[in-house]
């Protein structure tokens, strides 16, 4: 990878930021196998998708993290928020229809 202060040129440039987002895809994809995960274990121990507590804990080491690193910690914030919401939406079209089943 090269520094943003080596790239001398806008495709240079650009080339090295779709690389970086080739990294974040792909480190997202990594957490949503996590995330599937999860599921199996929440299933197996009658957990909802959405723990509070949790939510709270992942915003708040994320807003800690980018406050540390320079990045601004509304930003990290707002992106683990929709990146947390997206998985347990994702969790719970799993989990409901289960929860739902058993009280039938």
């Amino acid at each position: 990878m090269r520094p943003p202060a080596e790239c001398h040129t806008m495709t240079e440039l650009r080339a090295e930021i779709d690389r970086l987002d080739d990294d974040l895809v792909a480190l997202l994809v990594a957490r949503a196998g996590y995330i599937d995960r999860a599921i199996a274990l929440k299933a197996q121990a009658g957990l909802p998708a959405r723990i509070e507590t949790r939510v709270s804990e992942v915003l708040e080491h994320v807003r800690s993290l980018a406050a540390r690193e320079g990045l601004d910690p509304g930003l990290a914030e707002a992106l683990w928020g929709r990146i947390i919401e997206w998985s347990i939406a994702r969790e719970e079209r799993v989990l409901v229809p289960q929860t739902e089943s058993g009280t039938s």
